[in-house]
């Protein structure tokens, strides 16, 4: 497993660091794969956890040739039916390479960071649930800091905290994406 790479979302020019690092990833990654499948993991019923699907609507916008998007606001894949949408990933895209985006819980330092790295991600562990793990490549948006009681954590995010992390990594993975 490569180490993950931060990227502090403050800094002007985030998004093109994002896009850089996402090609990076994607270009490193070994599966022989013919399309790209962002699977955009998290509730639109919890602040914290809708950096997931509001990147997914966002990304959904845009007709973007060989990419599918699952995980929206109005379509959002969370710890209920990210099993069955895996599967159904596997089944109708067997040679995709699979982006998870997910937001994440971290270090005080880390607020507003983003991370990217190649190897799956472990959705639900902030808040100790046991999922699959899933996704070749990972981007994480860092949205509040862990410790004690994460799910109230999740609950009490500021929503400018999410969207301004999911504008970012949406700016990046569009601008990775407009070759």
């Amino acid at each position: 497993i490569s180490m993950p790479f931060y990227i502090n979302t403050r800094n002007e020019n985030s998004h093109k660091e994002i896009a850089r690092l996402l090609e990076k990833c994607i270009r490193r990654n070994k599966k022989d794969w013919s399309e790209i499948v962002f699977l955009c993991i998290g509730s639109d019923r919890v602040t914290g956890d809708c950096l997931g699907p509001y990147v997914g609507y966002r990304l959904s916008q845009y007709q973007l040739p060989g990419i599918s998007v699952y995980g929206t606001l109005n379509q959002p894949v969370h710890a209920v039916n990210l099993e069955h949408m895996t599967e159904f990933i596997t089944l109708h895209h067997p040679a995709a390479l699979v982006i998870a985006v997910d937001a994440s819980l971290g270090e005080k330092e880390h607020l507003g960071y983003v991370t990217i790295g190649n190897g799956s991600l472990y959705p639900g562990a902030a808040v100790q649930k046991e999922l699959p793990p899933v996704g070749d490549i990972y981007i994480t948006g860092i949205v509040n800091i862990s410790g004690i009681l994460e799910y109230l954590t999740l609950q009490t995010t500021r929503l400018s905290t999410v969207i301004s992390l999911a504008d970012t990594i949406t700016q990046g993975i569009l601008g990775s994406f407009s070759m």
